[in-house]
């Protein structure tokens, strides 16, 4: 086994950013009760600058996890209910002639938001699906030739209903790649249900706090320590053994790409830094293995937390120096 080396990993203590990653997780906590593992997924995955696919019921409370995201982040959220007869200008935006100044004018879709959320993406046509593939690999839309820059913190949380097929446009693997984890809330438990009805009695409608807990500066300033947090030379082999052990599976079409491989790695030094540690640990990069490679590679069943820990249990771990 490789020892991992840590001597090198940054000593850094900030209250600050401790206190509103804490402040954050409270808040979605206490929206979204009983599902603490989705809260950290979707936590991880905005400081690691990717985008969320959510697979569940309807009711489930995906628009409410969204909503309040956006509202904790201060800024700017967006729905784009996706039908058959959405267009892909619906998305991006339209030019439009103005008469009185006799130029065209961009007006822009819901695209251009903080937080987007795409529910039931799967019934977009694939015409419509394919307007947000620049957006989520670049940040970035160009329309008529012209490029028009979107947030650096763009996040996306796309939905997608299990159980109704019928007029559905399954996503492929192109539009798939995009996404940096797919998550399933499942339903409450009874305990939790209660707590919501309790807290529902003399309201009218969500009661989702509106105040702001990370500035959209701060979130930058967290995406960027994210990213620098230190990942040992053994554990970045150990990242590519399991991207190499996904291309030879058996049971998989396709494995991992070199982008996936970069995201499993963003996503774990997200992680570490949710734990408050200054590196990557073993941990972080098996933590979030199954909703990250169910996404990723091409993978037939249902069962993708058995396939998880075959793979992982297929490869060598480095062990703590």
């Amino acid at each position: 086994m490789q020892a991992v080396d840590t001597s090198r990993a940054p000593v850094v203590s900030d209250t600050d950013h401790i206190a509103v990653l804490s402040a954050l997780r409270n808040r979605l906590n206490t929206v979204l009760r009983g599902k603490s593992q989705a809260v950290e997924h979707v936590m991880t995955c905005l400081l690691a600058r990717g985008h969320i696919l959510i697979e569940d019921l309807p009711g489930l409370g995906k628009t409410t996890l969204a909503k309040a995201l956006a509202q904790a982040l201060g800024g700017r959220f967006a729905r784009m209910q996706c039908t058959p007869d959405l267009l892909p200008s619906d998305v991006t935006g339209f030019n439009m002639f103005n008469q009185k100044s006799r130029e065209f004018e961009f007006v822009p879709g819901p695209i251009f938001a903080d937080v987007l959320l795409a529910d039931e993406i799967n019934r977009a046509t694939p015409r419509a699906q394919s307007a947000l593939l620049e957006a989520m690999a670049e940040r970035q839309v160009t329309i008529d030739s012209v490029r028009h820059a979107l947030p650096t913190h763009f996040f996306v949380i796309a939905t997608q209903n299990p159980i109704e097929h019928h007029g559905t446009y399954p996503l492929p693997e192109a539009q798939l790649d995009r996404f940096a984890l797919k998550l399933r809330l499942g339903y409450p438990e009874p305990d939790d249900e209660l707590t919501m009805l309790r807290g529902a009695v003399g309201h009218v409608g969500e009661q989702i706090p509106t105040e702001p807990i990370v500035a959209i500066p701060m979130l930058t300033v967290l995406q960027t320590k994210a990213a620098a947090v230190f990942v040992a030379p053994q554990l970045s082999e150990y990242l590519v053994r399991l991207g190499a052990a996904t291309r030879s599976h058996a049971r998989l079409a396709f494995g991992l790409s070199p982008r996936a491989l970069l995201m499993w790695q963003r996503l774990a030094q997200a992680r570490a830094m949710l734990e408050q540690r200054t590196y990557v640990i073993p941990d972080d990069i098996q933590a979030i293995a199954a909703p990250l490679l169910e996404v990723h590679v091409g993978f037939e069943g249902d069962d993708i937390a058995q396939l998880a820990n075959d793979l992982l249990g297929s490869v060598t771990v480095p062990v703590a120096a």
